[in-house]
């Protein structure tokens, strides 16, 4: 079974079909954290009602975007995840973020960031 981490931006509702996927056995994984980059989103309410573990990483506390990216790479290792899911995460990731994962990251954005 794939350990999976999803990140969002808002309401969530591509990750709740993630997990509900996950929970008929449609997937053959576990989403074991949701991170967004807003404590405002609402999917971090769906996901903590489900028993999994959210966090809320606003990058409007760091600096710069490395350092952004940097905490959350090392916010997604601690849960040792197969799989690195962003849908609806409304972030521009950076080189080494990407490269990191490369190989475990599915973007199922319904649109491309400008």
């Amino acid at each position: 079974m794939k350990r999976i981490v999803v990140l969002i931006s808002g309401t969530g509702s591509n990750m709740q079909a993630i997990v509900d996927a996950c929970e008929k056995q449609q997937i053959n994984g576990e989403v074991v954290a949701v991170i967004a980059n807003k404590d405002t989103a609402k999917g971090l309410e769906k996901a903590a009602e489900r028993g999994i573990a959210t966090h809320a990483l606003s990058h409007k506390a760091f600096d710069s975007r490395e350092a952004y990216d940097a905490e959350l790479q090392s916010l997604i290792d601690t849960y040792q995840p197969d799989l690195v899911i962003l849908a609806g995460f409304m972030r521009i990731l950076t080189a080494e973020f990407t490269r990191h994962f490369a190989g475990r990251m599915l973007n199922i954005h319904p649109s491309l960031l400008p």
